[in-house]
């Protein structure tokens, strides 16, 4: 009887853990840096996930995230901005641009084709 008590608290806390870690943490985030021509910009890393995979950047500028895919995973091979209409290709090693303009403060989210690699860009 004990036995079957201590395997489903494990269990139950184990998918507490599970439930937290995918779905309702959220990483700190990376403030885009400004470049020539008042260009919001930031690097991002594909590789099981992206990485930064939050970024924060100022409404009404435009901004450039650079992709750069470093795996073979099919999922990874593109990334969509619903919010925005936009989505890119993005080929092994190289980096690839994506640029928009925010207009509207808020959190967006980004992802890939099948939504399994998410990030959210936060514009405030």
């Amino acid at each position: 009887m004990m036995d079957v008590f201590f395997v489903n608290v494990v269990g139950f806390v184990l998918i507490g853990w599970i439930v937290w870690y995918f779905w309702l943490s959220h990483s700190r985030g990376v403030a885009a840096a400004t470049v020539d021509g008042g260009v919001q910009e930031t690097y991002i890393v594909v590789k099981g996930g992206y990485s930064p995979d939050t970024i924060e950047v100022r409404a009404g500028r435009p901004v450039r995230l650079v992709f750069n895919r470093q795996e073979a995973d099919p999922c990874s091979e593109r990334v969509v901005f619903d919010a925005f209409g936009v989505a890119a290709d993005l080929p092994t090693g190289e980096d690839v641009p994506v640029e928009f303009t925010p207009g509207a403060p808020g959190e967006y989210g980004f992802a890939c084709q099948m939504g399994m690699l998410r990030g959210r860009l936060v514009v405030r």
